[in-house]
C-alpha cells in the first residue's frame, strides 16, 4: 500500500554506475524518468557513481540539471557495494530500490515488489523462482549463477534462490540499518577493479540475522552483453567473499 502521509518521497530509486556511456546512449535514463513521471506517488532518483573514468559523471550531471528530483553522487572507485550503500544512505524515500544501470530488470517491475510492502521490509527480485523470466541469457551465465546460488544456500543464506539479482527494495528504517552495518562491502576504499562480489549476499545475510521480514519475488530480467564478467576469476572471488562474510559473523563484526 502506498503511504502519502510523509513529506519524504515515497520511492527513492538508487542507480549505481561505472563507465556507463553505452547504456546512457541506449536511453536508459530517459526510460526510468518517463516511467516515474506517470506514477501517482512522489519519487527521487539517486545516481551514485563508482569513480567512472569515461565521462559518465559529466553526462549524469548534465541530465540531472534539468530534473530537480535527480541527484548525482560522486564516489571513490570502490565497487558496487559501497557505491550502492552511499546512494541508499543519501536517499530520503520511505522505500528505497536499487536497480542496475543497464535496466536488465525494467524499473516498472517495482510494481511487483510493491505488492508486499505491507508485510515485508526487504523485497527482492528473483530470476530463479516460479514466474520469473530470463531473456536471452547465455548458457554460461546461467550455469555460473546456479552454481553460485547453490554455494550461497549452503554457506550463507539458506532458502534463497537468487541473491544476485540487482533489483531490491527496502523500507527506509531497514535500509538505514542494513547499509550502515555492511562489513565486507561497507568500506569506501579505492580499488582498481569493478568487481560486484557477494555484496547482495551480505545484505540478505544481515537482513535475516537482524530479523527483517524478506521475500523473493519473480521478475523479468533481460541479458545485456558486458565485458565485466569473468566466469572463473569471478567465481573464485565470490567464494572468497562468502568466506569473509562467514568470518565476519564468527568474529562478531555484525553485532
Amino acid at each position: 500500500m502506498i503511504n502519502m502521509a510523509n513529506n519524504s518521497p515515497f520511492l527513492s530509486v538508487v542507480v549505481p554506475s561505472f563507465n556507463e556511456q553505452k547504456n546512457i546512449a541506449r536511453g536508459v535514463l530517459s526510460e526510468m524518468l518517463d516511467y516515474l513521471k506517470t506514477q501517482d506517488y512522489s519519487w527521487e532518483i539517486i545516481l551514485t557513481d563508482d569513480g567512472s573514468t569515461d565521462g559518465t559523471v559529466e553526462k549524469l550531471t548534465a541530465f540531472a540539471k534539468n530534473h530537480p528530483h535527480i541527484k548525482v553522487l560522486k564516489n571513490l572507485h570502490a565497487g558496487k557495494g559501497p557505491t550502492v550503500a552511499a546512494g541508499m544512505l543519501a536517499a530520503n524515500g520511505q522505500w528505497r530500490l536499487f536497480t542496475d544501470f543497464d535496466q536488465s530488470t525494467p524499473l516498472s517491475e517495482v510494481e511487483k515488489l510493491f505488492a508486499f510492502t505491507d508485510t515485508h521490509q526487504v523485497i527482492f527480485g528473483s530470476r530463479e523462482i516460479k514466474g520469473a523470466k530470463r531473456d536471452k541469457e547465455p548458457f554460461y551465465r546461467h550455469l555460473m549463477g546456479r552454481g553460485f546460488n547453490l554455494l550461497v544456500r549452503i554457506m550463507a543464506v539458506p532458502g534463497v534462490s537468487d541473491t544476485q539479482c540487482g533489483f531490491k527494495l527496502f523500507s527506509a528504517p531497514t535500509a538505514e540499518t542494513l547499509f550502515k552495518k555492511l562489513y565486507v562491502y561497507g568500506h569506501q576504499t579505492e580499488r582498481p577493479d569493478a568487481f560486484t562480489g557477494a555484496f547482495d549476499v551480505e545484505l540478505l545475510f544481515l537482513a535475516r540475522k537482524l530479523g527483517f521480514a524478506s521475500i523473493e519475488v519473480p521478475i523479468l530480467w533481460r541479458h545485456h552483453a558486458t565485458d565485466r564478467v569473468s566466469p572463473i576469476k569471478d567465481s573464485l572471488r565470490m567464494l572468497r567473499d562468502i568466506l569473509l562474510i562467514r568470518w565476519a559473523k564468527i568474529t562478531g563484526k555484525y553485532r
